[in-house]
């Protein structure tokens, strides 16, 4: 089982709340270098943060929502931020676990693509570190170009990911009410054959006894003599 993923302390958000302005913006950029640190909607949601959607920080507050939601195939230069070289891991850290959370296999030609490296080396680098941070679990298989995935953390949930999940979760639902009701069938079915076998039994126990009672009396009267 990969890691727990820890949103931000309470600490933490109390320190965001105090602060306002490029002030709050310098803080928010330097909480996604935080190791460890890889959901971030308990700090979208503060007040003074969403107030920094429409200021002239927006664009910090953009890519803390790339950080929560978006992959690193969502970054654009020339719209967000310039990302250091720990917020950068980061984003490639999250993309990974998007992909991991979609399939089970992952091609290495995949990754190279989305995580948009140059090379496998730098690839493995990444994903070796991933495993040792504990966000995925899984082994990485160079003859075949691909890592298997076993599990890995989750991540923030989008607005519009919820009616996917509560869709998920009434099919699951439904399936789990389909399979009582077969036990259930099953069951009433094993009771009644239990209840048929009873009756088979008594009644041929009844006819046993009743077929030996007269050969009873026979042999005793037989046994009495003239």
């Amino acid at each position: 089982q990969a890691g727990e993923v820890h949103p931000p302390g309470q600490i933490k958000l109390r320190f965001l709340l105090s602060l306002s302005g490029s002030a709050l913006a310098q803080a928010v950029s330097s909480l996604l270098e935080t190791p460890g640190l890889y959901v971030f909607s308990d700090i979208l949601e503060l007040p003074n943060v969403r107030e920094l959607e429409n200021g002239p920080h927006a664009p910090v507050y953009q890519l803390l929502h790339l950080f929560a939601y978006g992959t690193y195939c969502d970054y654009k230069a020339a719209s967000l931020p310039e990302l250091t070289p720990a917020q950068r891991n980061k984003l490639r850290h999250l993309s990974i676990i998007s992909l991991a959370s979609n399939l089970k296999c992952l091609p290495y030609s995949l990754l190279l693509q989305q995580l948009e490296l140059k090379n496998v080396r730098e690839l493995e680098d990444l994903l070796i570190e991933a495993v040792y941070c504990d966000i995925i679990q899984g082994k990485l298989d160079q003859r075949n170009q691909q890592v298997e995935v076993d599990c890995s953390v989750g991540r923030d949930l989008g607005p519009n990911e919820l009616p996917n999940i509560i869709s998920t979760l009434h099919e699951w639902c439904t399936g789990c009410e389909a399979v009582l009701c077969g036990i259930e069938e099953q069951v009433s079915r094993a009771n009644q054959y239990r209840e048929s076998q009873l009756k088979v039994k008594v009644q041929v126990e009844t006819e046993v006894s009743a077929q030996s009672a007269p050969r009873s009396q026979y042999c005793k009267c037989d046994s009495l003599g003239p």
